[in-house]
C-alpha cells in the first residue's frame, strides 16, 4: 500500500481538467494505497480573493470532491489550512530552498506577468506545495502535467534537506495520467483549462448542467479545414476535443480521430460523453450542498487524521534542522541535553 498525497486550490469552480487530469486518479487510488487529498486553501492566498469567496469556495470544492467519489472512510480528506504543520514545515523548507530555484518556477512567471504588484506568497508557495508533500511520506503525487516542476522543486529539496540534516523525508514521485493530462480552453485550446483565467463558454465544469455542456462543447473552437486529426500544433482545437472525449470514455485519442467525418459530429459525441459521465456527479453536488454541516463535520474529522499523521514528520524535521524540543502542550521548549 503506497502513501499517496494531492491537494487542489478552491480558488474557482473545479472543472473538466481537473477531474480527468487529477481527480478521477485520486478517487481510484483511495481503494488501494493510504490516500491523503487536500484543498490547499492557503495557496488560494497568494491572488486576489476575498474572504467571504474562499469560504464559499472551499466548501464548493469540499462537496464537488466528495461527489465526484472521495470516500472520508477510505481515505484523508481536509483543508490545507487546519493543519497547522503544513505552515511549519514551509518555513523550514525555505530555510534550504534558494531565490535562484523559485525564480524559474514557470507558474511564477506565468501568474505575476504584467502585474504591477506581486505577492511574496506567490513567488514562494511552490515551497507550501512542498511541504504538504513532504508532511506525510508520500511516495506518489498524482497532479495535471502542469504540477510536474514543481514537484521537481519538492524533490530537490526533500533530497538537500536529507543530505544536509539526515535521513528525514521521504522522496516522491509524480504521477502524470497518460490521457487527460492537460484539457484545454473550449475557446483558446493552446491554453490549458483554468478555475481562474478560462473564459466562461471555454471551461466545463464538473456539475455543469447538461444543456450547458452541450452548448459550450457546439461553440467550442475548432480549427480551419473539416479534417479530424490529432495533431496538437496545426490543430489544437479538434486535438483538444478528441482529447477530452477519449478521457471520458477510456479510449485512445489517436483512434478515435479516424471515426469522425466531421467536426459536428465530433461536439456531438463529446457533448454526450461529457453529459454522461457527469450527470450522476452533479447529482450528489446538490444532495451535499445542502447539508453543508455534514461537510463541515468531515473535513474536521479528515484534519484531525491528517494532524495525527503529519506531526512525526514535523518532529523529526524540526529535531533534524536544530530546533529546541518542545513540551507536550508546545508551550515551552527545553534544549536536548
Amino acid at each position: 500500500m503506497a502513501r499517496v498525497f494531492s491537494g487542489i486550490q478552491p480558488s474557482g469552480t473545479l472543472h473538466i481538467g481537473n477531474y480527468f487530469g487529477a481527480i478521477r486518479q485520486w478517487v481510484a487510488s483511495q481503494a488501494h494505497d493510504d490516500t491523503f487529498y487536500c484543498i490547499v486553501d492557503l495557496h488560494a492566498l497568494t491572488v486576489e480573493i476575498s474572504p467571504e469567496q474562499l469560504r464559499s469556495n472551499t466548501l464548493e470544492c469540499a462537496a464537488t470532491l466528495l461527489a465526484a467519489g472521495l470516500d472520508p472512510a477510505a481515505c484523508t480528506f481536509f483543508v490545507q489550512s487546519h493543519v497547522a504543520a503544513h505552515a511549519e514545515l514551509t518555513w523550514l523548507l525555505e530555510c534550504v530552498a534558494s531565490f535562484g530555484e523559485l525564480r524559474r518556477m514557470t507558474q511564477f512567471k506565468e501568474k505575476g506577468a504584467g502585474r504591477e504588484t506581486v505577492r511574496a506568497s506567490l513567488f514562494t508557495y511552490p515551497v507550501l506545495m512542498a511541504a504538504d508533500i513532504l508532511l506525510y511520506g508520500a511516495e506518489r503525487v498524482p497532479v495535471g502535467d502542469d504540477q510536474r516542476q514543481h514537484l521537481e522543486l519538492t524533490r530537490d529539496l526533500a533530497c538537500r534537506f536529507n543530505a544536509r540534516y539526515g535521513e528525514t523525508f521521504v522522496v516522491p514521485e509524480v504521477e502524470i495520467p497518460p490521457v487527460g493530462a492537460r484539457i484545454m480552453d473550449l475557446q483558446a485550446p493552446t491554453a490549458k483549462m483554468s478555475k481562474s483565467t478560462s473564459h466562461p463558454l471555454g471551461l466545463v465544469s464538473i456539475t455543469e448542467a447538461p444543456e450547458s455542456i452541450v452548448r459550450k462543447v457546439r461553440r467550442a473552437v475548432t480549427d480551419p479545414g473539416d479534417a479530424v486529426r490529432l495533431d496538437r500544433e496545426r490543430q489544437p482545437g479538434v486535438t483538444n476535443l478528441l482529447e477530452i472525449l477519449a478521457a471520458a470514455t477510456g479510449t485512445d485519442p489517436e483512434d478515435l480521430a479516424g471515426g469522425f467525418s466531421s467536426y459536428a459530429a465530433l461536439k456531438s459525441a463529446v457533448a454526450d460523453a461529457l453529459v454522461e459521465v457527469l450527470a450522476p456527479i452533479r447529482r450528489r453536488y446538490e444532495q451535499l450542498r445542502a447539508d453543508p454541516g455534514a461537510l463541515v463535520e468531515a473535513l474536521a474529522a479528515g484534519a484531525e487524521k491528517a494532524a495525527a499523521a503529519a506531526a512525526p514528520t514535523l518532529d523529526k524535521a524540526r529535531a533534524a534542522i536544530g530546533l529546541t524540543e518542545r513540551s507536550g502542550s508546545h508551550r515551552t521548549a527545553r534544549l536536548r541535553s
